[in-house]
């Protein structure tokens, strides 16, 4: 049974996460939730089962504050905004702390500083509107940016875990514009879309980072 999952397990995230993302347009039904933290169940899972070295060992309990974070913003919708806001910040805190070590290389500059104008961007149309969640959201902001910098100069970054932190930052990015500045049609599609795709990407960075480092080539330097 755990080599079945081991071997379709990326099938069966992306038959759920598209199920969710379809779905999303009718919400809210019945045990929406259930759906939606599906596919994070299957990550945390698929890392639980690896070998040890394959991930750092925090990464499950970003995993893990990643999936109570979209139990709470579905299951109590607005009223839980500020403790699902919560449960990815120290989500993120993890994801951090597994990108460690860091290194300033040139190569990911221009897309850092790309993605400050960004997210700086995304602030000031914000700002004006944030009322009494102007601390918790701002809060949060900081630490998506600094989720996203510490991939891009991380020595263990790749393609995948740039383009999962910068998905990260894309999807919190129109949940804020959402929320927040511009209310849109379908806009549920772009953010399950681009969170969906942060989370398989940096599952597959850490994995693709891990298997880099290990390999007989890096072990002769």
């Amino acid at each position: 049974m755990v080599r079945i999952f081991e071997r379709y397990w990326q099938i069966m995230y992306w038959l759920l996460a598209i199920l969710f993302i379809g779905l999303s347009v009718f919400r809210p039904f019945p045990f929406s939730w259930l759906i939606k933290i599906t596919p994070i169940a299957i990550l945390l899972l698929f890392v639980t089962l690896s070998p040890t070295k394959l991930f750092p060992k925090l990464l499950k309990y970003g995993l893990a504050f990643s999936l109570l974070g979209d139990f709470i913003l579905d299951f109590f919708e607005e009223k839980g905004f500020v403790f699902g806001l919560a449960a990815f910040f120290i989500a993120h805190i993890f994801y951090i702390i597994c990108f460690f070590p860091w290194k300033i290389q040139s190569p990911p500059i221009p897309i850092a500083i790309a993605t400050l104008i960004y997210g700086t961007g995304v602030v000031v149309l914000i700002s004006p509107n944030l009322g009494p969640l102007a601390i918790p959201v701002y809060a949060y902001m900081a630490i998506l940016f600094s989720m996203t910098l510490a991939a891009l100069f991380s020595n263990r970054s790749n393609r995948w875990l740039a383009v999962g932190a910068i998905s990260f930052l894309l999807s919190d990015s129109i949940i804020g514009i959402n929320k927040f500045y511009w209310s849109f049609d379908y806009s549920d599609l772009l953010i399950m879309s681009s969170y969906y795709a942060a989370q398989y990407g940096l599952i597959k960075g850490f994995s693709g980072a891990s298997t880099q480092a290990t390999s007989p080539d890096n072990q002769k330097d």
